[in-house]
């Protein structure tokens, strides 16, 4: 069963990277900026990506396969 609590994360990994990229281009460090959103989109996509593996295990799971 997927959790609630996975989406909340993805919402807060979202929200405090964003904080941390406006207040980096504030300061004219764009370079550092577009790191730590890069970094952020893969901490969010391996986060996606174990919930796409567990689906796909569940619905294996469910129709029996191997």
């Amino acid at each position: 069963m997927i959790d609630i609590s996975i989406i909340f994360k993805l919402a807060a990994i979202g929200i405090i990277i964003t904080i941390v990229c406006q207040v980096l281009k504030k300061s004219d460090r764009e370079d550092v900026a577009t790191v730590v959103s890069i970094v952020g989109l893969v901490v969010a996509l391996s986060v996606a990506a174990t919930m796409i593996g567990d689906l796909f295990s569940l619905i294996q799971e469910l129709f029996g396969g191997y």
